[in-house]
Formats: structure tokens, sequence, C-alpha cells
């Protein structure tokens, strides 16, 4: 029998290690600023946050403002309308965002939004729910003033797709940009999280398909308390394992970012009997400024804003 005395103290040993965890959050951090993005379009997207925390923007304007500059780039064929679109030649849209505080919002499936990522927010901030998608979502971007751009495929991306249907043939090619989310963790230099992932997804997808990267858990998971991650690649495979909710309670257990990322990775690599054509990477961001990263393949890329210093790296 556990004597009450011993209790008594076991019980507030345990409140005093998750009040020092909640302090040591929002402790400043003496190093600044860090920022981690997914792929080599982290690196513009990374400078579009840090531009929104030194105008005095939140964490969360930063990592909304970051992944922005994706969304609106035309040149990329995985993230925005100039993504390649699914089997129907449709491009639709998942994005979501979340405050280390808890409050999340996320869209999907719509379609002729330029900043899904935007309507995400605005979902958190100005309803009562945490995902809406599709005609919904869109009816709600309209009653914002949002406006719903055509679905009009780029000359090369029309082209592709007409050449996919040849063959109609779904094969995944890895570190290629037909799965590539950008998915972006931002902590200010408060100790606040916050962070943002959006995507086109699949490139051919079928007409309705979901991946991980508007799911709170899957695709992003932030916590003021412990950290944040993200993922990119191969959706399914991250919502089998809902791995970035996976690395965040594993850093909360107290492993460092890069052994939660590679335990996450371990896990996927478990429940997945081949993953010798899939290519899942994740991040993972810590209350002290930690980064990790790792992938199931070699090549995942990612782009690390510290010190001053902005830089494209390899898990």
């Amino acid at each position: 029998m556990i004597h009450r005395r011993a209790l008594l103290a076991s019980v507030a040993a345990a409140g005093a290690a998750v009040a020092t965890s909640r302090m040591r959050a929002a402790l400043p951090l003496s190093g600044g600023p860090v920022i981690l993005s997914t792929w080599d379009h982290g690196i513009p997207a990374n400078v579009a946050a840090m531009e929104a925390l030194r105008s005095g923007g939140t964490a969360l304007d930063a990592a909304e403002r970051g992944v922005m500059v994706t969304e609106a780039d035309v040149t990329n064929r995985s993230v925005g309308l100039t993504g390649y679109p699914d089997r129907d030649g449709i491009v639709t849209l998942d994005a979501c965002i979340m405050d280390g505080d808890g409050r999340a919002g996320s869209v999907c499936f719509v379609q002729g939004i330029k900043h899904p990522v935007s309507l995400a927010r605005k979902v958190m901030e100005n309803t009562p729910h945490v995902m809406m998608v599709g005609k919904g979502a869109e009816q709600y971007a309209r009653e914002l003033g949002i406006e719903q751009l055509p679905n009009v495929l780029p000359d090369d991306v029309q082209k592709a797709w007409e050449n996919w249907k040849k063959e109609s043939r779904y094969q995944p090619v890895i570190n290629i940009e037909n799965h590539d989310t950008i998915g972006l963790l931002v902590l200010d230099a408060n100790g606040r999280l916050a962070g943002a992932c959006t995507t086109s997804g699949l490139a051919w997808k079928m007409h309705g398909r979901v991946g991980d990267s508007p799911i709170i858990g899957a695709g992003l998971y932030v916590d003021n308390e412990v950290g944040g991650a993200t993922c990119t690649g191969v959706g399914e495979y991250v919502l089998r394992t809902l791995a970035s909710f996976l690395a965040v309670e594993r850093m909360r257990m107290g492993d460092t970012p890069q052994q939660a990322c590679e335990e996450a990775i371990r896990r996927i690599k478990a429940r997945h009997a081949d993953v010798r054509n899939v290519q899942v990477g994740i991040l993972a961001l810590d209350t002290h400024g930690r980064h990790g990263a790792a992938s199931i393949h070699d090549g995942f890329t990612f782009a690390l804003h510290k010190d001053g210093k902005n830089q494209l790296r390899k898990a």
C-alpha cells in the first residue's frame, strides 16, 4: 500500500513538473526566434515568417505569412492553385493552422481559394469549429469576401495531367514534388509556438481524397508546453500513425526533437510492410529552440532560420 504522505509528495512533484514546463515555455529565448519548414520552398517561407515577427507579429502571424508565400508561388506544383490536380483535372486544397495554446483551424477539399491557410485561421478565430470542408468552407470564404478563383490549370500542368490520363496510374516518386506539402513551425522570442501546413495534395489523387496536411495531430501539432511537429510526404502513412502528435508526445516524455522524429519514422515503417516507394519527412521543434528532422528515405530537405541564418539542410 502506498503511504499517504508519499502519495501526496508524488502528486506535488508531478504538479511542480507541469508548472515548471509551463514556465519554461513562457521564458524568452536567449538565441531569438526559430523557424523550421519543409523542403526547398521553406527558405522564402522562413524569410516571410521572420519578417512578420520582426514587424511585431505573433508566432501565429508568422506561421500564416510564411506558408502564404508558398501558396502564392505560381511555379509550385504541390502547394496552392497551381499544384497538380486530381484525376478529374481539379485542384483541391487542404490547410491547417495551430497556435501553441491549443486553438486550431482547418479547411480541406476547397477549390479556388488562393490562401487556404488564411481561411483555416478564420475558421479557428471566428467560428466554434476546427474544420470546414468543401462547398461549406467555400461558402464561408465568400461570406468573408474572399474571392473564389476558377479552376484553370497552367499549360504545363494541363499537359502533365493529359499525359497521366493515358495510363491513369499513380506511382509515387521519391522526393519529386507531387506530394510535397509545406509545413512550418515557429518559436518566437518569448517561447510561444505556432504552426501551419498547406498543400494541393497528391498529384492525380481520387477526387475527394484528403491527406494528412489539414488534420490536427497528423500533418501538424503544436503545444506551448512541449514543442511542435509537422509532416510532409504521402499523407496516408502519416494519418495511420498521427505522426506529428506522436512526435510531440515523445518530446513530452523526454525525447529530444531528433529522437522524437526518428521514433515517428520508425513507427511509420513498422506499421507498413513496404515503404520502398514512399517518402515521409517530419520536423520537430521544442520550447528550447532545438530541432529535429527525419525521413524514410534520404533526400528530404528542410529550412532552418536560427541565430540570424536561414539555411537549407538535409534530414
